[in-house]
């Protein structure tokens, strides 16, 4: 018999252990992906069954698609695509070498004329996306799709001619913010927390802290979510936490919320755990396959937030 290195698959979730309950939600409902990732994260599993994985997905153009993030369907490259396969790659510690360079020629030839990426680029007409994905045919330039890329490429010390222009639109389009949507914050911390110049970092997150408190922008009394603004155009509840700025205990942005704040936000995120031991997902609910190729992923991404603030989880 070949040892996977999984603990044994128990008939149902044992309600004791959110890991446990976590790992049969993983293999019962995870693409191959998601399972391999789970067992990198969680059962000390080798990152090469990872990287061997998410292969499956890049295109000859060294961009990812297959729907590799749910919500786009169809094989052709995408920026959201791409920027989800460099964010599995960090989490195993082998962003660089010639696979990002590929990647980083890829999203030059897709940005637009500011080196900024586009959340969806018109290739995707025709194949199945998500209502709330627009796709044009001129598309803007978009600091969701671009500041989670370049701030990921600058953790890891990527160099690359792109990233000076994709920078620059970065740091403009932060400084532009005002009235704005969680996404857009998300991406702006995920650019900050790793962009160089750290002082003119930490004063563009603490202008965006603010504007998060302002806006109420953040639930900050999980009991009474009722009482946080939903953006328009997103879904019914579709509210965002603390832990949905500041991911790590390192970030910039835990710096907007007490102590207080975040442990109640990460008692509420660890009771979010579902019966069938998955986290949920938030988002519009579009079509049954999405749903269920998401949640495993929001649900490592649940695990990994609550361990990253010391918080037991097995």
């Amino acid at each position: 018999m070949v040892e996977s290195g999984a603990s044994p698959l128990p008939p149902t979730p044992p309600a004791h252990s959110p890991l446990l309950r976590a790992e049969h939600f993983v293999w019962l409902t995870a693409r191959v992906l998601e399972q391999r990732l789970f067992a990198h994260h969680f059962l000390h599993g080798a990152a090469d069954p990872v990287e061997t994985a998410l292969d499956a997905y890049r295109n000859e153009d060294g961009g990812y698609g297959h729907a590799l993030e749910p919500d786009l369907r169809g094989p052709v490259s995408q920026p959201l695509h791409t920027a989800r396969a460099l964010h599995v790659l960090d989490s195993l510690g082998r962003c660089g070498g010639q696979r990002v360079e590929r990647v980083c020629r890829y999203l030059t030839s897709v940005s637009t004329a500011d080196g900024a990426l586009t959340a969806v680029h018109p290739s995707q007409r025709g194949y199945p996306a998500a209502p709330f994905i627009p796709i044009v045919d001129d598309p803007p330039s978009e600091l969701l799709a671009t500041g989670p890329v370049v701030g990921l490429l600058h953790r890891n010390e990527v160099w690359h001619a792109w990233l000076f222009r994709a920078t620059d639109f970065c740091w403009q389009a932060v400084d532009a913010l005002e009235t704005s949507r969680p996404y857009e914050i998300q991406a702006a911390v995920a650019f900050l927390d790793s962009a160089s110049d750290r002082p003119r970092a930490e004063a563009a997150a603490d202008r965006l802290g603010r504007l998060v408190r302002e806006q109420r922008l953040a639930v900050l009394d999980p009991d009474r979510r009722d009482a946080y603004p939903v953006a328009p155009g997103y879904a019914p509840g579709e509210h965002h936490f603390p832990y949905d700025y500041a991911k790590t205990p390192g970030s910039l942005a835990r710096a907007w919320f007490t102590d207080s704040e975040m442990a109640g936000a990460l008692d509420f995120l660890a009771a979010e755990q579902q019966q069938d031991g998955g986290w949920p997902i938030r988002w519009r609910r579009w079509a049954p396959g999405t749903e269920l190729e998401s949640r495993p992923a929001v649900s490592i991404e649940a695990l990994s937030t609550l361990r990253s603030y010391g918080r037991v989880i097995g």
